[in-house]
């Protein structure tokens, strides 16, 4: 899908999608859980949610639908060695390897796109030191064996979807573990929200510093009827285009959420925006915007929509700690420079961020490199644009927030092939 959006600010007030990052989650520990949930989620979640429904259907789970329901009513006998196509999903991957290992005895694990060529080394790793086999080092793979209790040892700084995948999994064992961590743990919001969605489902771990301490033999219990909390990573997009022109409100969001995104406000106010929070509703509108410095070694997703900010503020940007970021759905720096340059602006790739120089965008054509949060960022740098601006391979927003045009134009952008 090639999609055109002519310039101009965005204006109103749109509902925060629910969490991809916490539906992953919940939608696991609901398959894990001694009785039926009900989960409350968007009746079109995004290809990487129904690419988990899939995996957990594969397992055995029952999994139905009604609108913005998913009822998961968990296996009675996990499905031994199941099929698990993760899609380019690769928090369904890390998440599904040892929850499958520890319900199933492993499974067989395949992927597309770019997911076959994402890091999981250190995790295989790990799990083969408690037991597990793999018939390969990269997708498609099997892995056979029963997960194991024990120590497991991961550095904090390639993945947090590791620790989660096994957090997960662990406390279902008989036996207790712990998981210590090589270094910092980068992206320490992710595993916040882990821990938050384990406590709802009466999970304990105990968090010690540089290790988790998991009690084995735990019972996951189901809460009935649950709501998945609103997308801060989704709505950083839409609060970036309030502070490029216009006003834009999301109701719906959670200003105490683990969600390490929300920072988007604080950081949106740092460039010049104006924000205000009312309740659950953020506020985001135009202000004079000016550039500086940017750590990203815990929100690295934040990237792209705040290069596309940076582009049009006043000043240098630079962004670093983003090093993990040239192994997503894109080299995701490469790419995001490659926006931002492609619409007439100044950005420089360095080894582990990037470095934008604000000036006037002309406008013109952006390749997505089918990575969703490209697509996204260039509408959003379009409203600041001289020019139209042309974003090929648009589909790619259906991974994480298919309704992301249709909430471009309910808020009066002008979009053109959608």
């Amino acid at each position: 899908m090639k999609v055109t959006i002519d310039p101009g600010p965005l204006q109103g007030t749109i509902a925060a999608i629910p969490s991809k990052s916490a539906a992953h989650r919940l939608l696991i520990l609901a398959a894990m859980a001694d009785g039926p949930t009900e989960i409350e989620l968007a009746a079109n979640p995004g290809q990487d949610i129904e690419r988990t429904i899939d995996c957990l259907r594969a397992v055995g789970a029952a999994i139905s639908r009604s609108g913005g329901s998913v009822r998961v009513i968990p296996p009675p006998r996990p499905v031994p060695s199941p099929q698990l196509h993760c899609g380019e999903s690769g928090s369904t991957l890390r998440f599904m390897l040892p929850v499958a290992a520890a319900l199933c005895g492993g499974g067989r694990f395949s992927g597309s796109g770019r997911l076959p060529e994402r890091p999981l080394g250190e995790l295989a790793a790990a799990l083969k030191k408690q037991g597990l086999t793999f018939s390969g080092g990269r997708l498609p793979f099997t892995a056979a064996g029963r997960l194991k209790p024990g120590d497991y040892l991961l550095p904090g700084n390639i993945s947090s979807q590791y620790i989660t995948g096994l957090l997960l999994a662990l406390p279902a064992l008989p036996g207790d573990s712990t998981i210590r961590l090589r270094g910092p743990l980068e992206s320490a919001a992710y595993v916040e929200l882990t821990l938050a969605a384990l406590r709802r489902f009466k999970i304990e771990v105990r968090s010690c510093g540089d290790r988790f301490e998991i009690p084995g033999g735990q019972r996951y219990r189901s809460p009935g009827r649950m709501a998945v909390e609103g997308d801060w990573s989704n709505a950083a997009f839409f609060l970036a285009a309030g502070a490029l022109g216009g006003k834009v409100s999301i109701e719906g969001l959670d200003l105490s959420s683990p969600q390490g995104d929300r920072a988007i406000v604080p950081l949106l106010a740092r460039f010049g925006a104006l924000a205000g929070i009312s309740g659950s509703r953020v506020t985001v509108s135009a202000g004079a915007l000016r550039g500086g410095e940017i750590d990203l070694r815990q929100i690295p997703d934040l990237l792209p929509v705040l290069a596309a900010a940076a582009a049009s503020a006043a000043g240098t940007t630079s962004f670093h700690g983003a090093a993990r970021l040239r192994l997503k759905e894109s080299d995701r720096i490469a790419s995001t420079a490659a926006m931002v340059n492609a619409l007439g602006g100044d950005a420089v790739e360095l080894p582990e961020g990037l470095l934008v120089r604000g000036e006037k965008l002309s406008g013109g054509v952006v390749d997505s490199c089918g990575d969703h949060r490209i697509a996204m960022a260039a509408a959003v740098a379009a409203i600041r644009a001289v020019k139209p601006v042309t974003i090929l391979d648009a589909a790619a927003v259906e991974k994480s927030y298919p309704s992301f045009f249709a909430d471009y134009l309910k808020l009066g952008g002008r979009v053109d092939g959608f």
